[in-house]
């Protein structure tokens, strides 16, 4: 038997401020959208923001349902739009924050299991790697250069 270690690389800001000017403006947009997220249910608003590389900055948040699990992830609405509004546009950067409404979040968030397949999804479709930004209400931000560091073991079209 022979193991595999698999190694992530996360690059740790202490704070927001400590980010350069555009992945700031770029997690600020992340943040205001964090009002638009419509979570009665969970109380747990969740917000992304996207660079396109044609410089459009848009964003999405999460929507819930009374019927669980038929919401829709911040990261799922953002990509949707993306896609919709700029078929043939790759995405660069990604941030997510998020805000509960039971506690303070004083961490960073990574995209679940779901959204991070559906971010694998557009990386591959583009070849281009997408850099994603997490951060709590307050405290670190965590960066990695592309949703392989979170799924390092990839299920792509390839295999079907």
């Amino acid at each position: 038997m022979n193991e595999l270690e698999i190694k992530i690389k996360v690059k740790v800001f202490k704070q927001l401020h400590d980010l350069n000017p555009a992945d700031l403006a770029l997690m600020q947009a992340a943040k205001d959208a964090l009002n638009n997220s419509y979570s009665p249910y969970s109380q747990f608003k969740v917000a992304a923001a996207v660079l396109l590389a044609n410089g459009e900055i848009l964003t999405g948040t999460n929507q819930e349902n009374a019927s669980f699990p038929a919401g829709i992830c911040a990261e799922g609405t953002v990509l949707s739009a993306a896609s919709a509004m700029f078929p043939n546009v790759a995405i660069k950067r990604m941030a997510v924050t998020v805000k509960s409404g039971k506690q303070i979040v004083a961490h960073p968030v990574s995209p679940c299991g779901i959204c991070r397949q559906r971010i694998l999804e557009y990386e591959t479709r583009f070849s281009s790697d997408i850099e994603i930004m997490m951060m709590g209400e307050e405290g670190e931000v965590y960066s990695v250069s592309s949703i392989k560091q979170l799924l390092p073991l990839q299920f792509t079209g390839k295999e079907l």
